[in-house]
């Protein structure tokens, strides 16, 4: 048993101010507006000062950090970036993937599967995210275009049938030729669709919506906006995406790729409900900035990191961020003006609740998973509990 005491409990709609959270064999077990000492419980007891009790953070769209990448496809990487995020309150991430060759990837799910059963003090997996390599070129942004393709069943179908319960979710854009036949396939299974690296207007994401694509990655990035065709107006990928109530949208709240304003129409036109905040971290996210590489060592893509973003070397691209989910939420409240309950729904219920996990994760509930962080008024991370094992403690 372990009871944690003396925090500002965050709940789906508000905070108790001096709430106790008991937690026992990593299930939430007990919630209650009142302050306990040690010696009125058994087992272990923390004080946690004032802090803010949290649920754990879930990113649902992240490819690296403290140096390491999903595409190095190694253990050792993969539970190197589980243990990085895992310090800045992350307690579940899906792994995610970049354009490759399908024998990379292949050999990504193996590798997946090994460290499935070694991850035992960092961000718990809970699928892979599979980002292409089904895009449009002129929406590539830092993908390499080496690998970029069309949808092509007998390379996809075969790892849908063998490996569908690896993979959460799927990336595409929707508009190239067999790629709603892809998104049937993808749906069938189980996987959330989502569309990505698009050049599509509105007349083509309607079709899209209806073959199951139902989130948009990182809006604004790598999509298109208005476009004109023959004179006339078409509104693009991103004016869809805010229009259309079927589609969520998940957002790189660093600040950089999205600045205030963005941050504010988003938000003022989806909701609350409908907004997934994601790090969509490389390698150098929680490392020092200067020269680093995108995507694996041996095949990635050299990248630059200044001013708290990753960029291609001739600046024509951002690579990714090096942002941690702290930060996320520190921009969200700070520069789009949101509430701190808020702030800490869109990147925990609203992924639990899209990945359909919301029973497991996503908020402090009684009988839910005991994924919980701990941090100040700065969202300065000071404590993780990964199902109620202390993973790190500042």
């Amino acid at each position: 048993m372990l009871t944690i005491t003396n925090a500002k409990i965050i709940t789906s709609d508000h905070i108790i101010e001096k709430g106790t959270v008991w937690i026992d064999d990593g299930k939430i077990v007990h919630i209650a507006e009142q302050l306990v000492s040690a010696d009125e419980v058994s087992g272990e007891w923390l004080d946690a000062g004032g802090l803010f009790l949290s649920p754990g953070f879930i990113d649902i769209h992240v490819h690296g950090g403290g140096g390491a990448d999903f595409m190095d496809n190694t253990v050792e990487a993969f539970l190197r970036v589980a243990e990085t995020h895992v310090c800045y309150g992350t307690t579940a991430m899906l792994p995610t993937t970049l354009t490759s060759e399908s024998e990379e990837l292949l050999a990504l799910f193996d590798t997946y599967t090994q460290a499935l059963s070694r991850n035992v003090r960092g961000a718990r997996f809970f699928g892979l995210h599979l980002e292409g390599p089904y895009f449009a070129m002129n929406q590539r942004g830092a993908q390499d275009p080496r690998y970029i393709r069309n949808p092509d069943p007998k390379e996809y179908m075969p790892i849908l049938e063998r490996y569908h319960p690896l993979i959460a979710r799927w990336s595409a854009a929707p508009e190239l030729p067999g790629a709603l036949e892809f998104g049937r396939s993808v749906r069938n299974h189980g996987i959330l669709l989502a569309l990505a690296h698009t050049d599509a207007v509105y007349e083509e994401i309607l079709p899209a919506v209806e073959h199951g694509y139902r989130l948009a990655t990182h809006l604004y990035s790598g999509m298109s906006g208005m476009t004109r065709r023959n004179a006339y107006r078409y509104a693009g990928t991103i004016e869809s995406c805010l229009l259309l109530d079927e589609i969520d949208v998940e957002i790189i709240a660093d600040g950089v790729h999205l600045p205030e304003p963005f941050l504010k129409l988003i938000h003022k036109v989806k909701g609350k409900d409908k907004i997934i905040l994601i790090t969509d971290a490389m390698r150098a996210a929680g490392m020092p900035e200067g020269k680093s590489i995108l995507g694996s060592l041996t095949g990635g893509l050299d990248v630059i990191v200044e001013d708290g973003v990753a960029k291609l070397p001739d600046s024509s691209s951002f690579a990714g961020s090096v942002a941690t989910a702290d930060r996320l939420i520190r921009t969200m409240i700070q520069i789009a003006g949101i509430d701190l309950v808020t702030a800490i729904q869109m990147m925990t219920l609203n992924p639990a609740r899209l990945l359909g996990h919301a029973d497991r994760i996503g908020s402090i509930a009684i009988g839910k998973d005991a994924d919980i962080v701990l941090f100040d008024h700065d969202i300065n991370v000071h404590y993780t509990y990964v199902l109620g094992k202390l993973c790190y403690k500042s």
